[in-house]
């Protein structure tokens, strides 16, 4: 935190020549710095090479020897899930211990003098969103930090014209400085980031989303915090919630596995010193440290989680702060797809980057670290797709016991994929209840309960986005917000906030 960032141009002053390198720094500033580093490029040769040749022995196996190589393959699957169920539950069990979780109180965050405040940049990048300009203006003035100190950088794309227009009517310029991203591909969020970093003042730099709703005291408590934590720590995460949670099923939905992995998972990977997929927002980061690991990825539609991993590949790690923001649970089950399956290929696109170079990989984060990774990005979304394929096999047993299910599951296969079955499921539901619980919100217990039909809409976002990372890798699915009603949105925002 001692880092003092150059001395960047005022906004609206920056020169043609300044925007053309800003941009191209912001598109390919890590490609070209560190070409294995950047998503630019979705599959290195022996990847795609490696991949087609697993797939081609596959098939020729199952043409060939049919029920040998099914056999095979549900092995492996099965030691898969338990693999991850084990780890999932031992993460979950290390963020139950309360001091996984950085907590500042409202004493000590108010404690701190305005004079010794650092520096603070909020970057916002938006993009088609007028809707929720008014939200951002609310949000950044109810904020506690000096205004002098505070510099909030809207990031717009320069032919976004419904939303600088909605910026302009709404006087928005009185709070936050509007900055016009030349337009181009890939339009991605990382994209704007690093162009907005470009006119950064603060040595602390973090992101909101235009509809995000930070607790007053959020900037303060990363203050806090910093001061108490090792100088290793390089990023604060603030927790994640919703404030329509109760909106509709999935919603609330939604809202529980926030509960779960803001709440406990992310926690417990930090007390397990493993690389953690930093959230979209509200992830605040030391200056220096952004621009040492070469900042956001311009290619990666999950930037966060990526520059969370590059931050443990690096030597520094993340805390999780007790503070939370409140964004827009999506409550429309299409647009529910479009943001996942983004998630999903950003998953696979991070661990494919960091997996380029396995030797250098498990050298940085360690084996376990490595291992972990691997669970998380890797697993994730393929265990995601592969869950239709075991749901429709369970299903065809149930309805016929065909020969070849049975064959596909000896006696000891079938009792270590029962296990798998009901134990895992019965053993994730009752995190998330654990999780809503200690959430303090009541409404939660249906959508817990009935997960299994979530985890449903998350296979379908898993094959969607597998297929796009293999057709479209950098395409950034846009997410509509302001589908809450505002007067539902206004109440339940009052009643979430501290």
């Amino acid at each position: 935190m001692n880092s003092t960032p150059r001395t960047p141009p005022r906004v609206g002053e920056e020169t043609a020549e300044f925007r053309a390198e800003a941009l191209d720094d912001a598109i390919n500033g890590l490609a070209r710095r560190n070409p294995l580093a950047s998503a630019a490029i979705a599959f290195v040769p022996w990847q795609k090479y490696t991949a087609i040749s697993i797939a081609v022995l596959t098939l020729v196996s199952a043409l060939l020897n049919p029920v040998p190589t099914l056999l095979v393959l549900t092995v492996l699957c099965t030691l898969g899930y338990l693999a991850m169920m084990f780890d999932r539950l031992l993460i979950f069990s290390r963020g139950l211990d309360a001091t996984a979780i950085v907590t500042v109180t409202d004493e000590q965050a108010l404690a701190i003098p305005d004079e010794l405040l650092p520096a603070y940049t909020i970057l916002v990048p938006a993009y088609n969103e007028p809707e929720v300009v008014g939200d951002l203006i609310a949000a950044m003035t109810n904020l506690n930090y000096p205004p002098d100190k505070l510099q909030v950088l809207l990031l717009l794309e320069e032919d976004d014209d419904v939303t600088i227009d909605a910026a302009a009517r709404s006087g928005v310029s009185q709070i936050v400085e509007v900055i016009l991203v030349p337009a181009g591909d890939p339009r991605t969020k990382p994209k704007a980031c690093n162009y907005g970093l470009h006119f950064a003042t603060g040595t602390i730099v973090t992101i909101f989303d235009a509809e995000d709703l930070p607790e007053p005291l959020q900037l303060r408590r990363v203050i806090a915090a910093f001061d108490r934590l090792p100088d290793t720590v390089a990023c604060v995460q603030a927790k994640l919630a919703f404030h329509n949670g109760s909106q509709n099923l999935l919603t609330g939905w939604f809202t529980a596995d926030y509960a779960l992995w803001f709440g406990y998972l992310l926690p417990g990977l930090m007390r397990s010193t493993s690389p953690i997929p930093l959230g979209g927002t509200s992830n605040h980061l030391r200056r220096d440290v952004i621009e040492q690991v070469g900042a956001w990825d311009g290619f990666n539609v999950t930037e966060d989680a990526d520059l969370g991993v590059r931050i443990a590949a690096s030597g520094y790690s993340t805390a999780v702060l007790d503070s939370i923001t409140l964004e827009e649970a999506n409550s429309d089950p299409i647009n529910w797809v479009r943001q996942r399956s983004r998630w999903y290929k950003g998953y696979l696109q991070t661990w494919l980057v960091h997996m380029r170079r396995p030797v250098a990989t498990v050298r940085a984060l360690g084996p376990v670290g490595t291992y972990r990774l691997t669970l998380l990005l890797a697993g994730t979304p393929i265990s995601a797709c592969i869950n239709m394929i075991f749901w429709f096999t369970t299903a065809a047993w149930i309805l016929g016991q065909p020969d070849l299910i049975a064959a596909l599951f000896p006696p000891y296969i079938y009792y270590f994929s029962l296990v798998s079955l009901i134990i895992g499921n019965v053993a994730t539901i009752y995190m998330y209840l654990i999780a809503s619980r200690e959430s303090d919100n009541a409404y939660l217990l249906v959508p817990s309960l009935t997960m299994p039909l979530y985890w449903v809409m998350m296979s379908v976002a898993a094959i969607k986005g597998c297929w796009q990372l293999i057709r479209n890798p950098s395409y950034w699915e846009k997410t509509f917000h302001g589908l809450n009603t505002p007067t539902a949105a206004a109440a339940e925002t009052e009643e979430a906030l501290p």
